[in-house]
């Protein structure tokens, strides 16, 4: 389904997440909190200009919102998210990378 050539990025995007949510085994009362935390931070994925050291910018695509200092993003040419701080030139990369639900638990 992920590779069907008639989804969008967007729905490519959302597919990986509910997967990650599909799979994910609830086994305790903190499992639950932060699957519902991070279901409720779930956006409809836009495009966004990530920053990344060396000056290196890309097109990637916001997938939660901002809790003030802190968004996982998703990166199309690595295929994986990465977690991003909030700088005064828009989100900064810090190298926490993989699956969209563990990027966020990392805060």
């Amino acid at each position: 389904m992920l590779l069907d050539p008639d989804l969008s990025i967007e729905q490519r995007i959302t597919a990986l997440i509910q997967v990650e949510i599909d799979d994910t085994r609830i086994e305790t009362d903190r499992d639950l909190r932060h699957m519902d935390a991070f279901k409720h931070a779930l956006v409809h994925p836009f495009e966004t200009t990530v920053n990344f050291s060396g000056g290196i910018t890309q097109t990637c695509w916001t997938v939660t919102r901002t809790d003030g200092a802190y968004r996982v993003v998703f990166m199309p040419i690595a295929g994986y998210f990465s977690l991003c701080v909030e700088s005064d030139f828009g989100p900064l990369d810090v190298g926490v990378h993989g699956a969209a639900m563990g990027c966020y638990g990392s805060v």
